[in-house]
């Protein structure tokens, strides 16, 4: 019976945690490597919609992008969210791994992926991983559209992409572009080290205000498809990771998982 060590053991083969920011809580972060786990739920967060499902469903392991617990929790009650759903699986031994920014600085982690729908070349990290040997690892990427393109024309590849209806820009929609900066979820942090790499277009999921209006003023168009939708297309490839590796397994993306974010 194939068990959620087997499971850890695929996921840091393909995403270390030795790549993850030291700020993080990545790995096995609820349950024994001893446990079964026949039936996977992949997600981007772990809500109380998702908890749910994994408990209908009867899933042993929920694959988590973003981690709970996230920080240090004193105490596990019912009185908080954080804590009923963790008491929920505990009690159903259902466990949790979270690979995070693990997975978005990885080989073929969440930015290479978004990097390669976008259609750009020579793509290479925004910031390179040094701990790690491989030298296409790293904290977003960076690369080349490989053909003239407008702000607005980026923006639109992007949302077909990601299969949304809308984004959030800053910057004019005829400026050409040619070198483009990704950080999935919230990576406006990096957006002075995309003005320092010469970049004419910054994706990430989203950005302060301020950031906006520094991207405005450094002349840098700035696309915002939302944390949620830079991220989630993912738990679907790592889905299709999971089957690939460990035949024998019931692995799916979370059906229930929405946006918390709509526009009215």
């Amino acid at each position: 019976m194939l068990t959620i060590g087997d499971v850890v053991g695929s996921l840091e083969s393909f995403a270390p945690l030795a790549l993850a920011e030291d700020w993080d809580n990545v790995g096995l972060l609820v349950g024994s490597p001893e446990w079964p786990a026949t039936r996977i739920l992949t997600c981007l967060t772990i809500t109380p919609a998702t908890v749910a499902e994994a408990l209908e469903h009867e899933a042993e392991l929920i694959v988590a992008h973003h981690p709970l617990p996230f920080h240090a929790l004193k105490s596990i009650t019912t009185e908080t969210t954080a804590g009923r759903m963790l008491l929920q699986l505990i009690a159903s031994r259902i466990g949790v791994y979270s690979p995070h920014t693990a997975f978005d600085s990885a080989q073929a982690g969440i930015n290479q992926h978004l990097a390669i729908g976008l259609g750009l070349q020579q793509i290479e990290p925004l910031v390179r991983n040094v701990v790690s040997e491989e030298e296409d690892v790293g904290t977003g990427r960076i690369g080349n559209s490989g053909e003239q393109l407008t702000f607005v024309e980026m923006a639109q590849r992007l949302k077909a992409f990601l299969e949304i209806d809308s984004v959030r820009v800053v910057g004019n929609d005829t400026q050409t572009i040619e070198r483009v900066a990704i950080a999935c979820g919230s990576g406006g942090s990096l957006l002075p080290t995309a003005i320092q790499q010469g970049c004419d277009c910054f994706v990430t999921g989203e950005a302060n205000f301020h950031s906006c209006l520094e991207a405005e003023a450094q002349g840098i168009g700035l696309i915002l498809p939302g944390h949620f939708a830079s991220e989630r297309f993912a738990m679907f490839s790592l889905a299709d990771f999971l089957r690939e590796q460990l035949s024998g397994m019931e692995v799916w993306a979370s059906r229930d998982e929405q946006d918390p974010l709509r526009t009215v």
